[in-house]
């Protein structure tokens, strides 16, 4: 590797160098050495992992760097197309433009990376599941799962065998628990799998949808793990479903009754969100975050669902985009059995506002 003195005295005996380069003598060695530095770290790397990406970019960095030392006109003539009189205006601009990028590219790796990890943290848990195709009409209850051992058992518990005719098999995935929320129920007629690391709930809803999919169920029917939701109403949310009225049912505690002990400020802000989506989708519901619902298996299966943590807002607009008949019923949200929301604080009105708008405008 170069070093800032060798390259300073190289170029310093250059003429044709200066004439066309920067006035100090000691930077331009100092950017051609960092030039050769880039390109060399991205040569290594590339034939360390044969990473294209990262050597082509290596390349364009590097020689930016090396035309910044030898020919700063260059950026004289972007200047002029931008009408920036000044070059350091000019150079700071790129430079600039060029970190953004490059932040983006790295969001955009991490991004994908997370959605890589979740994927297999998803097929993995899958696997985990007994491959079971159900002969007759069935309804497939899927229950996210993260450290309610506390009311986990009755919850499965309380869930009927049987609605209307059709097979009620409940689904709980433990998404990544710790504190023998599995081990509780391992002896219950529920389908029971383990995240082995924590995904969200949006997450833990997608491997419960595959595995009542893989076995041919005819309706998908989300619930909490809290207790929250009085298993006494599933057929109330059931019946449009199969009476043919609806794809997509969910219910409201604000047409219904509400003993969830929510604060005011939650409540503002699921009545907020709420009018957002109905503004932007057209749709005409007034409780967008109850995760009481129940989905038509054949239309589920057309939804694009990419959300790890705040599903609620996803799944309603993604029913809009397809053109689910969508019906809200009335239901009862009741306050918590025991343990302690896991919603976080700081970041549910955030995460619900990127989910709602990343899921309208994909």
């Amino acid at each position: 590797m170069w070093s800032a003195s060798v390259a300073t005295e190289m170029f310093a005996s250059n003429p044709v160098v200066l004439a066309a380069g920067l006035d100090s003598v000691a930077l331009t060695g100092v950017l051609i050495t960092l030039g050769f530095g880039i390109f060399f770290w991205g040569f290594e790397r590339y034939r360390t992992t044969f990473a294209k990406p990262e050597f082509i970019l290596s390349i364009c960095i590097a020689l930016g760097v090396v035309m910044l030392a030898v020919a700063p006109s260059v950026f004289d003539q972007v200047g002029d197309l931008l009408a920036i009189e000044r070059r350091p205006f000019a150079i700071s601009l790129i430079a600039n433009v060029t970190l953004v990028c490059l932040v983006l590219a790295l969001f955009a790796r991490t991004r994908a990376n997370q959605q890589s990890v979740a994927t297999l943290t998803r097929n993995l848990t899958i696997g985990q599941a007994t491959d079971t195709e159900v002969s007759e009409q069935s309804v497939y209850v899927v229950i996210p799962a993260y450290n309610e051992a506390a009311s986990i058992r009755s919850v499965v518990e309380s869930i009927p065998d049987t609605v209307a005719g059709y097979l009620i098999q409940p689904v709980v995935v433990s998404d990544g628990s710790s504190d023998g929320t599995v081990s509780v129920i391992n002896d219950t007629d529920a389908i029971v799998v383990d995240h082995p690391v924590n995904q969200g709930q949006g997450g833990a809803l997608k491997t419960g949808f595959s595995i009542a999919q893989q076995h041919g169920c005819d309706i998908v029917v989300t619930m909490d793990a809290d207790g929250q939701h009085p298993i006494d109403e599933l057929p109330k949310l059931l019946e449009p479903v199969i009476d043919g009225r609806a794809d997509y049912v969910v219910g409201s505690r604000y047409i219904g009754v509400d003993e969830s002990n929510n604060s005011a400020t939650r409540q503002v802000g699921i009545r907020a969100f709420t009018w957002l989506i109905n503004v932007m989708t057209k749709a005409d519901v007034t409780d967008c975050t109850n995760g009481y619902r129940a989905i038509r298996a054949t239309e589920l299966q057309k939804m694009t669902l990419s959300e790890e943590r705040f599903s609620a807002p996803e799944l309603l607009i993604e029913a809009r985009k397809n053109d689910l008949r969508i019906k809200e019923v009335p239901i009862t949200i009741e306050e918590r059995v025991a343990g302690t929301t896991k919603k976080p604080k700081l970041g549910y009105a955030m995460g619900l506002t990127r989910a709602i708008f990343v899921t309208w405008l994909r």
